[in-house]
């Protein structure tokens, strides 16, 4: 699919999707006239990236952490020095600090809403 439609499917801009593609972290094939063709394969790979984004990880530690798009299944990033290592393991850990924090905020939203169940009765 040309790039207004995979901007609509997937839900991330079309200038958002030309940045993952000059960042290396997508490559969508292209149609005889130059224009670009999205796969499934390839908006599931944008969905990806932008869930790490939203989460905090930058481009940066993404494109390390995924394999590269023309890599076959399986391949991951090459081996890793340690402060790449402890940006990741932070990024890790800020994420279930996150989690905690949301699962938290779930337990009390799931007690109110017991409770007014039961006084509404």
């Amino acid at each position: 699919m040309r790039i207004g439609e995979a901007s609509r499917v997937s839900g991330v801009s079309a200038r958002s999707l030309r940045h993952y593609e000059d960042e290396g972290l997508i490559v969508p094939g292209r149609f005889g006239n130059g224009f670009r063709d999205y796969c499934p394969s390839t908006l599931d790979r944008v969905r990806t990236i932008r869930s790490l984004l939203e989460s905090g990880l930058a481009v940066r530690l993404i494109r390390e952490v995924l394999p590269h798009p023309t890599d076959g299944p399986g391949v991951g990033a090459g081996a890793a020095d340690a402060e790449f290592l402890r940006e990741v393991e932070g990024y890790r850990d800020r994420l279930a600090a996150r989690i905690a924090a949301l699962s938290e905020q779930r337990a009390a939203l799931d007690a109110y809403l017991a409770k007014a169940r039961r006084t509404a009765r």
